[in-house]
């Protein structure tokens, strides 16, 4: 898996998203357009695991009033979102930290993408938690991440059509093979029925499905 940390690392995190992730700039267009059905034009959003600063972007072009909020524990990878964002970031302020680093200010909504598949399940309630402690009652948060079947041939077979998607996207074979094999043996991987009981357990309702790329499931859910 990439180590963020690493300034290399983090200068070539632009290539990823884009061949790993199915569909990746649709997913960013429904993230904003479901965080724009609550937001207000000159809301407050916040951005957990922000490095790399494409969403922001996304989220920048889309709604050039929103003030946003972006936290990552990278600071390599702050300074790439620095650099994405260029002018954007006028609107924007980036913490290097953690969820509970961010300020217990109240936000119109917010977004969690292609992060919470590194944090077990205590990790995950905890930010969940975080995350809706931050959140103005039913104010949308976004996520979306590694989600499969916990039974072994289905989430072998899930992973297999991920590594397929790679090769197809230009990864080379060994590569993508490679990363099926991390992802099983270092992700905690949840099931989507274990992702949508655990954000209920952190204070989330009405949540609902809007994404699925293969190994990739995407949630839209409101702070109670």
């Amino acid at each position: 898996m990439p180590s963020f940390s690493d300034p290399q690392a983090a200068a070539r995190y632009h290539e990823g998203p884009l061949r790993q992730v199915p569909g990746f700039l649709g997913l960013q267009q429904m993230a904003h357009l479901l965080l724009a059905e609550h937001v207000p034009e000159h809301g407050h959003v916040l951005v957990l695991g922000a490095g790399g600063g494409l969403e922001l972007k996304a989220f920048a072009d889309a709604h050039p009033h929103w003030r946003m909020l972006g936290v990552d524990p990278a600071g390599p990878m702050l300074a790439l979102a620095r650099e994405t964002l260029g002018t954007r970031m006028n609107h924007v302020e980036l913490l290097e930290g953690y969820i509970e680093d961010a300020p217990a200010t109240i936000f119109d909504g917010a977004s969690c993408l292609l992060t919470l598949h590194f944090l077990d399940i205590d990790q995950r309630r905890h930010t969940l938690r975080e995350l809706r402690r931050r959140l103005r009652p039913g104010a949308p948060l976004v996520v979306a991440h590694h989600s499969v079947p916990q039974e072994p041939e289905a989430k072998l077979r899930w992973l297999r059509r991920y590594a397929a998607f790679g090769e197809a996207s230009g990864i080379a074979r060994a590569d993508a093979q490679r990363a099926i094999t991390a992802i099983a043996e270092r992700l905690p991987l949840l099931s989507p029925e274990q992702e949508v009981e655990v954000l209920q357990e952190a204070g989330f309702k009405d949540i609902e499905l809007f994404y699925a790329g293969f190994t990739f499931k995407g949630w839209v859910a409101y702070a109670a």
